[in-house]
């Protein structure tokens, strides 16, 4: 966002694992410790009430637009303010063009995140979501609560905090949705309509971060 005041909440169960940066003007970083979650799932899933609470307490007051995003990408080029808007979701690369019967929304009936087969438009990527910080507070409320039902309930959607947000996005249709050149993943290789990649996915050691399952 060239010329624009950006604020970098950095959200991390240790602060000591947050590298010192030398930020360019009009940048500003915040970092905020969080308690430590057992499995990734967890840590996944809980970051829905995290960031509802940072945006009571800190947020709300502070800018007039937010983004969250998965800590592992890389900006590429320009993540300008077309991007902005009251509620904005980000297609999911390896879905993009696929059916809507190939979603892997959550199909089990009991669970707060479920979706029919014949349901949804789109499958929506939680690496990457924004909007105005009221709408983002609404999103993350209505997610955590589908979550909580789901853990009251001995259930878990299949991926998790994603699940529950492609539900909320079902119910309340985003006012803007990204191209997946906002956050591409590489495995997927270069299409011809893949033009200008803002955001891509570094290769992540699944097997050292999801030590329990």
């Amino acid at each position: 966002m060239p010329g624009y005041n950006v604020i970098f909440y950095i959200v991390v169960d240790s602060r000591s694992g947050v590298p010192s940066i030398e930020l360019g003007p009009l940048r500003t970083q915040k970092v905020f410790e969080v308690e430590k979650e057992s499995r990734w799932q967890d840590i996944s899933m809980m970051r829905m009430k995290t960031i509802g609470d940072l945006i009571e307490t800190h947020i709300r007051h502070e800018v007039d637009f937010l983004f969250c995003m998965d800590v592992d990408q890389v900006f590429e080029s320009k993540y300008g303010v077309e991007t902005l808007g009251e509620s904005v979701a980000q297609l999911q690369a390896w879905y993009y063009k696929a059916s809507r019967e190939s979603f892997t929304y959550e199909r089990n009936p009991e669970s707060a995140a479920y979706i029919p087969y014949e349901e949804g438009d789109f499958y929506y990527h939680a690496a990457v979501f924004g909007g105005t910080p009221q709408h983002i507070y609404n999103l993350t409320k209505e997610c955590y609560e589908g979550i909580r039902y789901d853990k009251e309930h001995n259930l878990e959607a299949i991926w998790h905090d994603e699940s529950h947000l492609n539900k909320y996005y079902l119910r309340n249709r985003p006012s803007k949705v990204l191209s997946p050149e906002y956050c591409w993943d590489y495995k997927i290789g270069r299409p011809n309509d893949i033009r200008a990649i803002k955001l891509s996915w570094m290769p992540k050691a699944y097997e050292e971060v999801r030590t329990s399952s």
